[in-house]
């Protein structure tokens, strides 16, 4: 616990703790997704009626090779034709690219056995039709022909389609009625769709009417010759646990664990945290003082006035190094400038020209002012460097 809590402030951060923790819990355990009396698709991880539970635990007590599958198309193994996948009633949308990859496990051998309506996203020239009411009185349909999926099973019971008609030639109606087909099969590549227009067969509440569990093992294939899929990446499972928590309202319980807990701790630091005067920017600091002063040479226009005092201080340095009187002619002061220090006469005589012009005319605007307060500050820079060389030479040179 943060140092300086009292009691009450204890006492309500563990309250919300454990009211949070209760929340989370329940709802991961009671959300829609999980619960056991309704299921929004035949999941192997339902035992509800319309849940496929108990087909897939059956499969596996027959001996069947039979696993949950909850990894992208891309990742079924291509080019077997002892594969067999198991979409029923598919609630996601596949992409392009898983589309795709399902049909070429179907051109390389493998079986898919599909159901609903749903699956058509799934399936390469699939027709559309709409699901009966799966809450109806199921529909008792008769082998229509001669078939190895119909073999002990002449009669199935599954929820009537409406509007299922067939559009292509190669597609086999195997069980039917007068008004529609319930199962079709064809070929695709080297491999085989088999299609139910409900998943009745295979849900719990229905695995055990006549003809229907001989009838989903028929398309299933014999044990130990076949390695089935069973699809639950598009009912929304995934492999990894992130992808479970997606699924439950934790990290939505979470994210408001975290707002309360900030919110809760910004009022804790506002009540209890040290008090700060706000921080008040000095009238006297050296910076407003240099725009202050800026903005009174610039309303009395007497910039001259800088340029003066700057010019003086130069212009002595300079004829005290050179040796000349502090009178002396710009033009003399230049050129000696120039034979003794190396500096360029031309630019050196222009700038003492123009310091002298504008101290003749202090009471009028100059023009560019800041140039040439740049050029003499510049030449007092040089001068200066050049005397902090001259001062560092004379010791070494006492010394050898």
């Amino acid at each position: 616990m943060p140092r300086g809590l009292d009691t009450a402030d204890r006492k309500l951060l563990i309250a919300a703790a454990a009211l949070f923790a209760v929340l989370v819990v329940t709802a991961a355990v009671f959300s829609p997704a999980q619960l056991s009396g309704g299921s929004l698709a035949p999941s192997t991880y339902s035992s509800s009626w319309d849940g496929a539970e108990g087909a897939f635990l059956l499969l596996q007590q027959l001996g069947y090779d039979v696993s949950r599958w909850e990894e992208p198309p891309s990742q079924l193994p291509q080019g077997h034709a002892s594969q067999v996948l198991i979409l029923a009633d598919p609630t996601e949308v596949p992409s392009e690219e898983e589309h795709s990859e399902i049909i070429e496990f179907l051109e390389n051998g493998g079986r898919v056995i599909a159901t609903g309506s749903g699956a058509k996203a799934f399936l390469p020239g699939a027709p559309e039709f709409r699901e009966g009411d799966a809450l109806a009185a199921k529909a008792t349909f008769d082998a229509v022909i001669p078939s190895p999926i119909v073999r002990g099973a002449p009669q199935i019971t599954m929820a009537k389609p409406e509007d299922w008609s067939s559009t292509s030639v190669r597609e086999l109606e195997v069980y039917g009625d007068e008004d529609t087909p319930a199962v079709v099969t064809y070929r695709v590549g080297k491999g085989e769709v088999i299609w139910w227009a409900a998943p009745t067969p295979l849900t719990n509440g229905a695995i055990l009417d006549s003809g229907n569990l001989t009838f989903f093992l028929n398309c299933i294939g014999t044990p130990g010759q076949r390695h089935i899929f069973w699809d639950e990446y598009f009912h929304g499972d995934r492999g990894s646990l992130m992808d479970f928590f997606s699924r439950t309202p934790v990290i939505w319980g979470a994210a408001q664990f975290g707002l309360a807990f900030l919110a809760i701790l910004a009022t804790y630091s506002r009540r209890l945290g040290p008090i700060r005067a706000p921080h008040v920017p000095s009238r006297l600091s050296p910076l407003e003082f240099v725009d202050t002063l800026g903005d009174l040479y610039a309303s009395a226009h007497v910039s001259a006035k800088a340029i003066e005092v700057a010019s003086h201080r130069f212009r002595f340095a300079l004829t005290r190094k050179l040796a000349l009187p502090i009178d002396a002619p710009s033009r003399e002061v230049a050129e000696i400038a120039s034979q003794a220090m190396g500096w360029e006469r031309v630019p050196l005589l222009d700038t003492l020209s123009r310091c002298e012009q504008a101290c003749k005319r202090s009471n009028e605007r100059i023009t560019r002012p800041l140039e040439l307060f740049q050029q003499v500050h510049d030449y007092s820079a040089r001068l200066e460097s050049r005397r902090a060389l001259n001062t560092e030479r004379k010791p070494n040179e006492q010394g050898k």
